[in-house]
């Protein structure tokens, strides 16, 4: 399963928050997935021989998360150590991305939602910087767009980190996860 927070409504598409949402847009495959509206979201599946891979942009609004999340894995019987979340991360600076296994929240509420409804936080993510704001505060950094600087190389930052997911579905996660390490994609 792999989840991209966000949050609906046109006013947010462009948006820090909903990164995630556009880095599954970003896949190869994106074109060919079939989306349908169930589990508080839509969702689609991506197959691979035997396995399936399923997408979830959850339409709850980002605090609320986990209530699409769960629904799902308990439909498809999907176990936890089989979920990414993509997500944006203002630890992180705009450019770089890093895999992580489990760990903190660090205040992200769409983590802490889904942590909530699946009962851990032991979950692997994909963790997509967005900077930290240096005037604003968290809420309206992260709820506005990517700036005019960011937006020249947005898109290259946008499938770079499509790639790195699509090299975590074909290859170990551990092997993956070491070579995306805090690593920087774009340069402003």
């Amino acid at each position: 399963l792999i989840v991209g927070v966000g949050n609906p409504g046109k006013k947010y598409e462009t948006t820090r928050h909903n990164v995630a949402w556009t880095v599954i847009d970003r896949l190869s495959f994106s074109s060919k997935l079939v989306w349908k509206e169930k589990f508080k979201g839509e969702y689609a599946v991506h197959t691979i021989g035997s396995d399936h891979w399923y997408l979830l942009k959850p339409h709850t609004f980002m605090n609320l998360s986990g209530e699409s999340v769960r629904p799902l894995m308990d439909f498809f019987k999907i176990d936890v150590k089989n979920i990414l979340v993509i997500h944006d991360e203002i630890d992180l600076p705009y450019g770089f991305v890093s895999f992580k296994n489990g760990g903190g929240l660090a205040g992200h509420n769409g983590l802490k939602s889904i942590t909530e409804h699946i009962g851990t936080q032991d979950f692997k993510r994909l963790r997509v910087g967005v900077g930290r704001p240096e005037l604003q505060d968290v809420s309206s950094h992260v709820l506005s767009s990517f700036s005019k600087i960011e937006s020249l190389t947005l898109e290259e930052y946008l499938k770079l980190s499509a790639n790195a997911v699509e090299e975590m579905i074909e290859k170990d996660f551990a092997k993956v996860a070491n070579l995306y390490n805090k690593k920087q994609l774009v340069q402003l």
